[in-house]
């Protein structure tokens, strides 16, 4: 078994849509950066690639590169998904904490759950989403973002074992 941890923030910006797990959720403003900026496919994305052995988000879809200029996460978190399935690792459980003042996530969180597992390729019962406020505590507290923390448990096939062993 091997444990990755993921964790990402966003500011909200003006013009953009808000996309949070794979979810459009109605908000006046949505999260900057280069691709459609969700947190959560971010967060469970780096804590798979981690996990994996596989490095970070970053180095696998690299910000510079325009491939990846508004890219869909839930398609970069497939990509990364079947890298570590390459790499004999597949995903136990997920559980992910989304950390904003606003908007409510609870009432999208069971459709975050279905997109997000069926891009990592899951089950709907191995993700699990939270939401928690900051008490209005620093840039979060203050409405000016969103931050997330994912925590995976992955399996490794024993042929993977072997092979790192040796």
């Amino acid at each position: 078994m091997r444990v990755g941890i993921g964790y990402d923030s966003h500011r909200f910006a003006p013009d953009r849509p808000l996309i949070l797990g794979g979810v459009e959720i109605p908000y006046d403003q949505g999260l900057d950066g280069w691709s459609d900026a969700d947190a959560v496919a971010h967060a469970l994305t780096d804590a798979i690639l981690g996990a994996a052995g596989l490095g970070d988000i970053g180095q696998m879809f690299p910000s510079d590169d325009p491939r990846f200029h508004n890219a869909d996460s839930l398609e970069l978190l497939r990509r990364a998904s079947m890298k570590a399935a390459e790499a004999r690792c597949s995903l136990v459980h997920a559980d992910i904490t989304v950390i904003c003042e606003r908007p409510k996530i609870g009432p999208y969180a069971d459709e975050m759950r279905e997109r997000l597992a069926q891009a990592a390729l899951a089950g709907y019962s191995n993700i699990s989403i939270k939401a928690k406020t900051n008490e209005g505590m620093g840039f979060i507290g203050r409405g000016e973002g969103i931050a997330v923390i994912a925590v995976v448990l992955m399996d490794e096939a024993e042929t993977a074992r072997k092979s790192r062993s040796r």
